[in-house]
């Protein structure tokens, strides 16, 4: 299928698919990404340069997953709570309608992240399976540090139901981390290399593979 992946902030894409979306156009498969926020200015808010920084290291961990640079739409970092919810949505309708993706991946609703959980909103509502639609699947990823941080407080839950083998493209997730030095961390943060590998290998033990990617489908029709 063709696929959409849809993140708030540069480095959410290689965390919550980086090693699908590797396998994936090892597969042949078209593999889209866009990037709804610029994910710099909350911690540097004049500093322009970081924004364009974080954009180059985005464009270079899409070349180590073997994807086309994404797509940056620009959006304040970790403020989407300060733009119409219409406003977003008009963004991801867009992108649904230049890519015409046939999956969607995007943020789980019970994240951490405001950004995330508003990235998921707008998803959804873009998302709304009307006749006609292209739109097969909608998927949400999890994002460490942001979806396991939330303990499950925040509705809904977390619960996923859909695993994607990637033993053989696991390193090349955890290579494209790497590119992400302002983001990343040392274990046993979340987010460092040895934690990341260790969800996969759980999400894998969970459903019978060495390594994998755990998805919640949120609806699909044949």
């Amino acid at each position: 299928m063709k696929t959409l992946v849809i993140a708030a902030h540069p480095d959410d894409e290689v965390l919550g698919a980086g090693a699908s979306i590797a396998r994936w156009l090892d597969e042949g498969r078209k593999v889209n990404l866009a990037i709804l926020g610029e994910g710099a200015t909350s911690r540097e808010a004049t500093n322009r340069r970081a924004v364009a920084v974080l954009e180059r290291t985005a464009i270079e961990a899409a070349r180590r997953l073997g994807a086309a640079p994404p797509r940056f739409l620009g959006l304040p970092d970790n403020r989407f709570d300060s733009l119409p919810l219409l406003e977003i949505v008009q963004r991801v309708e867009s992108l649904i309608e230049e890519f015409q993706p046939e999956l969607v991946l995007t943020h789980h609703g019970g994240d951490l992240n405001v950004d995330h959980a508003l990235t998921f909103r707008a998803v959804l509502t873009a998302l709304r399976p009307m006749q006609g639609g292209r739109v097969r699947e909608l998927r949400t990823f999890e994002i460490a540090s942001s979806t396991e941080w939330a303990f499950g407080r925040f509705e809904p839950a977390f619960r996923p139901n859909c695993f994607v083998e990637v033993s053989a493209t696991l390193q090349r997730k955890l290579d494209a981390m790497e590119c992400y030095e302002s983001e990343a961390r040392a274990f046993p943060h979340p987010r460092s290399s040895q934690a990341l590998e260790a969800l996969a290998r759980t999400r894998g033990a969970q459903s019978g593979f060495m390594a994998a990617e755990a998805f919640e489908t949120i609806w699909r029709r044949e």
